[in-house]
């Protein structure tokens, strides 16, 4: 491993996650927040929940109640008269039910004299959530559209038809109460409907989008299922005002002025990315080998979010796949590394963050056993990086605003 380039690389991931914790983004929106002559509820989902709640009650000072739900690991102790719950994601599990039971218990009976400020980040889809159908089945659905690889929105298309609080449903509930939504935005091009699968935005996905991700993917559904896949859900919301703060397009510039920092000159690609993990991967490999022969250093900087589409029964995630898949193109090219990360601070089921890679990366894996395209093929990135030491590591940040994939060159 070039240590010099790994250096630079934790440089990088640190810099660009600092930049986009929601803390500041937070209190900006609250700033100018006006109580009205009712009561004042906080109600934050989402795997930067704990983070988001913290800045609303740094700003605020306090609310008359409120509720914290988010990803297991990621609480950081306890808020002033607010109670944390933790629950499963990507799948959501007992404990999502019960949390968003109590959610909906503090938010029903509300006046128009009331607020509920809502804290809303990525993971919410997981970690919010009260499903129309037996939780197993929910479970089940949620595995299916894993597996075959379908995006975040059509995902949430689905999801969103069978649940008591997605796709707008939970601000109908808050009515007449006056709902202040502030999103961290976790989806290409910050669609409010999505983020979270919307629970207090109105729905733009119809039921013929939904039964069509049905008929792409060859998905397995009960008739109860379907049925509710036949019931719109709210087209228009008059109680609630939503304002979005972080996103993709802050981490990718964080990415480069940390890269300038260091004596790179970035590269921007796009804050839109959306494929194949591996080939991402591989992209990227190409452009550094493309330029190698230049007398600059270079970092290439793309944002968004890739999928994999398992094939195996390995351990890994989306960013260890990426980086991983790039070591192939890059191998012998001298000061190349490729890296990718997720703003969150975990990549797939796993402790790590992301994964990198650099020239010396496969003739380690080899020396070792191992084979690169077994290992992709198994989707067990996590462990062949493991053994290479190329695991990135950085806890819950109390960030999600997508991941960032960076190609470094360095002459």
């Amino acid at each position: 491993m070039n240590r010099t380039l790994r250096a630079d690389a934790d440089s990088i991931i640190r810099a660009s996650i600092s930049a986009v914790l929601p803390d500041n983004a937070v209190q900006r929106a609250l700033r100018d927040y006006l109580p009205g002559p009712g009561k004042t509820l906080l109600v934050s989902v989402g795997k930067a929940a704990w983070q988001m709640a913290k800045a609303a009650l740094d700003t605020l000072g306090r609310v008359d109640d409120g509720l914290v739900i988010t990803k297991y690991g990621h609480s950081k102790g306890e808020l002033p008269g607010v109670r944390c719950f933790e629950a499963g994601h990507p799948v959501p599990d007992e404990n999502s039910f019960a949390a968003t039971k109590e959610a909906l218990a503090l938010v029903s009976g509300l006046s128009a004299d009331d607020t509920v400020i809502f804290l809303l980040s990525g993971g919410g889809s997981a970690l919010f959530e009260l499903p129309q159908i037996p939780a197993g089945e929910l479970q089940d659905i949620t595995r299916q559209l894993l597996a075959c690889g379908a995006d975040i929105v059509e995902m949430n298309c689905i999801r969103k038809r069978l649940s008591s609080v997605k796709g707008g449903r939970f601000a109908k509930a808050c009515a007449p109460a006056r709902v202040l939504s502030i999103v961290l935005s976790d989806i290409l091009g910050d669609p409010l409907d999505s983020i979270a699968s919307g629970p207090a935005y109105p729905d733009g996905s119809t039921c013929a989008d939904a039964m069509a991700v049905v008929e792409k993917y060859g998905l397995t559904l009960t008739s109860e299922a379907l049925a509710l896949l036949q019931q719109e859900t709210p087209k228009s919301l008059d109680n609630v005002e939503t304002q979005v703060n972080g996103s993709v397009r802050e981490l990718c510039a964080a990415a480069a002025a940390a890269a300038v920092a260091l004596g790179y000159e970035p590269v921007f690609l796009t804050d839109m990315l959306s494929c194949e993990a591996r080939e991402a991967g591989r992209f990227l490999a190409s452009i550094l080998r493309s330029h190698a022969n230049g007398k600059k250093s270079l970092a290439f900087i793309a944002g968004g979010e890739t999928v994999v589409h398992l094939t195996g029964s390995g351990m890994g995630g989306r960013n260890q796949e990426l980086a991983l898949a790039a070591c192939e193109g890059i191998a012998g090219l001298e000061g190349a590394a490729v890296f990718s990360v997720g703003s969150d601070g975990t990549d797939g089921p796993t402790d790590a963050a992301g994964g990198y890679t650099d020239s010396e990366s496969l003739s380690a894996m080899q020396a070792l056993g191992l084979n690169l395209h077994r290992i992709l093929a198994d989707n067990d990135a996590y462990h062949a990086l493991q053994a290479i030491d190329g695991l990135i590591f950085t806890g819950p940040t109390g960030t999600n605003v997508n991941d960032v994939a960076v190609a470094l060159l360095k002459v």
